[in-house]
């Protein structure tokens, strides 16, 4: 390939990371099961004759799926990371049929959440948008006295700038109150990236609202706004899917689709180097020195940082500056006949409480496949762990459980003891999006950009959920086979983590 081209032919890809957006690149790459080598998009639309694109996938670990893992516990499947997918965009659903899991897909068996807060089990309100309310009889129950009449004041405040971007939890709170955030603002925003209402972008992470508010000088009137047009589209089907046996086999199935058709996936394959040659790039994996025309780095910031630091200094100084959170997961199992919960699919926990656990999953109530395959367990989850609160990850496993126990007792009576326990640690597990993150991340595909014959996706860019991860991989696949609409139009327009109970 010459110096400059930006097409990367029918040659040999490399992608570097083996979560679900480094596999969806590679499942992108080598084109539509079934389909032609001409259909994947890194081959040139010129005639050019030949065979397809040649794609190898590097994982650092011993096993692909990055935060998509399934497990098990006392002889039960589940999920040790992500657990759900948001259904009302594309990506992850259309994904999971492309790979032959179509009669897998099963929605939550039920979606009736609660808030643990003021000393109760409480529902969880509707008529919000991530917790901001369209009027204060949506938050009854919830907040206090005060804090619905806080809400009111709203209408009759002047306007609030907002600018190009602004944290969540200031202008939330300026507009209609802090206990709107710390009670229901901070949980929900806390379910998808365990971090801080008071510091999160309200452009990256709730871009509907970010518009609405554009658009009126009162924040419930921009509510009420989304709500009509929701209303109107009238969207039909679940909100969330899941995957029986865990959303952990999506990788896995992936991964299987990608080596049918001639891909390769290497484990146990760090890559310590990455350099730009005349034909291509060199990936260095310890002594070997692998030759690409191509290369997708699917990497957290801090790795794909490391990797650029020589060939785009600028790109790697902007991703050093990606923060993450670290949690854990404590997944326990009961027998059924010992154990009693309260009814729905879990609850989320106010930081402001003062709570160890931030959120609790009743698996096998929201799950019907964990039930069914397992009549005589219960099995329950809890998270541990926010941007900035992350002291207790510091406990011994033996110490997190017995603190999960402790708040679940708390919540909701349950004292049994478990027959089985495990904790799952996610170290720098979820990305931060503070005020800024869109124009950063459109600094980092500017930089990226100059170098021809690389993409970069993953979480670190345009949401953290499944689809978004998803549709960054086929927006980097596509850019190399030089179609930068999907890039142009994720950065433009992240796609929102919206939330639809506890433990998403």
């Amino acid at each position: 390939m010459r110096e400059g081209d930006t097409r990367t032919g029918a040659g040999h890809v490399v992608v570097i990371g083996g979560g679900i957006a480094g596999l969806a690149a590679a499942h992108r790459l080598l084109g539509p099961p079934g389909g032609s080598p001409a259909d994947s998009p890194a081959v040139p639309h010129d005639g050019t004759p030949g065979g397809g694109t040649r794609v190898t996938v590097l994982e650092a670990s011993d096993r692909i799926g990055g935060k998509l893992h399934a497990g098990e516990i006392a002889g039960a499947r589940v999920d040790l990371g992500a657990e759900s997918m948001l259904a009302r965009r594309p990506e992850a659903v259309a994904l999971a049929r492309e790979v032959g899991l179509d009669d897998r897909l099963q929605p939550p068996a039920t979606a009736t959440a609660s808030i643990w807060t003021r000393g109760a089990l409480r529902p969880m309100p509707k008529g919000h948008v991530m917790g901001v309310p369209g009027t204060a009889d949506a938050l009854s129950g919830v907040l206090s006295d005060e804090g619905l009449r806080r809400i009111e004041q709203d209408r009759d405040l002047p306007p609030t700038e907002i600018g190009d971007d602004v944290a969540v939890g200031g202008y939330v709170a300026e507009r209609v109150g802090r206990e709107v955030v710390d009670r229901l603002v901070e949980p929900l925003l806390g379910g998808v990236y365990a971090g801080d209402a008071y510091r999160i972008s309200m452009r990256s992470a709730v871009p509907q609202l970010f518009e609405a508010a554009h658009r009126h000088t009162s924040l419930t009137e921009a509510v009420r706004e989304i709500q009509a047009r929701a209303a109107q589209n009238q969207q039909t089907g679940p909100v969330f899917m899941g995957i029986s046996g865990g959303i952990g086999e999506l990788p896995l199935a992936v991964a299987e689709s990608v080596r049918a058709r001639g891909g390769e996936i290497r484990l146990n394959s760090p890559v310590s180097g990455l350099r730009r040659t005349p034909d291509g790039w060199e990936v260095r994996i310890g002594d070997h020195v692998e030759a690409a025309d191509a290369v997708v780095l699917a990497l957290p910031a801090p790795a794909a940082a490391r990797l650029l630091a020589s060939e785009s200094p600028a790109a790697a100084a902007e991703l050093r500056t990606v923060e993450y959170a670290s949690m854990a997961l404590i997944t326990l199992a009961y027998r059924r006949d010992e154990a009693r919960l309260p009814e729905g699919s879990g609850f989320l926990v106010p930081p402001v409480d003062g709570r160890t656990i931030k959120a609790s999953t009743f698996s096998s109530r929201k799950w019907g496949w964990i039930a069914d395959e397992n009549p005589e367990l219960l099995v329950v989850r809890t998270s541990v762990g926010r941007y900035g609160e992350e002291q207790d990850l510091g406990r011994e496993d033996a110490e997190l459980v017995a603190l999960s126990r402790h708040d679940l007792r708390e919540a909701t009576g349950l004292g049994a003891a478990p027959v089985a326990t495990r904790v799952t640690r996610w170290q720098g597990g979820l990305p931060q999006y503070p005020v800024g993150h869109h124009a950063r991340v459109a600094r980092i595909r500017e930089h990226v950009g100059k170098l021809p014959g690389l993409a970069v996706c993953g979480a670190a860019y345009d949401g953290v959920g499944i689809p978004a991860c998803i549709a960054s991989a086929y927006a980097a696949a596509d850019q190399l086979g030089g179609d930068r609409r999907g890039v142009e139009q994720l950065t433009a327009n992240p796609v929102q983590s919206l939330h639809g109970g506890a433990g998403e």
